[in-house]
């Protein structure tokens, strides 16, 4: 990569960690949140469609865990601006080898990462401060009509938040658990 960017591999294939290197002196820092050359490698092709941002008011709020269906699949690259957050993905590729795992990682402010989310995961977070403001970089477009959503209390993905959810919308509370029938997501 560059000395801008790192990227570092989870457990789950496809799904990185970002790590964003600081410029900073006296006045304060500049760093890179996007760069299409840099991280060609890993979007191939796919072009940001939507940039979304978001804020959270207090800590152990909950959103999530979305996704987008065919034709609007998505890969994201979500980044904390502002707080700490435990950022989650959810292996729903059909035929992965880790379908239903999960990996979460600290995403803050202070640490400058970010978590790039390939196309057939689920996404949601949990703020661990008050006042988070996320941003996402999105591949496609936002289609209410290919939005998925699976429960972030689903005990088949058994997802270790770090602290008792205290809040969620109830459209969030109200996504189903995944039954054996669901195969997974066409990729």
């Amino acid at each position: 990569m560059s000395a801008r960017l790192s990227v570092e591999q989870t457990p789950l294939a496809g799904l990185l960690v970002i790590r964003r290197s600081v410029l900073s002196d006296h006045r304060g820092y500049l760093e890179r949140l996007f760069c299409t050359t840099e991280l060609a490698p890993f979007l191939d092709g796919r072009k940001v469609a939507q940039v979304n941002h978001t804020l959270t008011r207090n800590a152990g709020a909950a959103r999530g865990m979305h996704f987008q269906r065919q034709p609007f699949q998505e890969t994201k690259i979500v980044s904390c601006l502002r707080g700490e957050v435990f950022d989650v993905a959810v292996d729903l590729r059909k035929g992965s080898a880790t379908f239903g795992k999960w990996y979460g990682t600290v995403l803050s402010a202070d640490n400058h990462s970010s978590l790039y989310i390939p196309e057939g995961f689920a996404h949601g977070f949990q703020t661990l401060c008050s006042d988070c403001e996320m941003l996402y970089f999105h591949t496609a477009s936002y289609s209410a009509e290919a939005e998925g959503a699976v429960n972030m209390l689903d005990p088949a993905f058994g997802i270790e938040w770090p602290m008792a959810i205290t809040e969620r919308s109830t459209r969030d509370a109200s996504h189903p658990f995944i039954t054996s029938a669901f195969e997974g997501l066409e990729i």
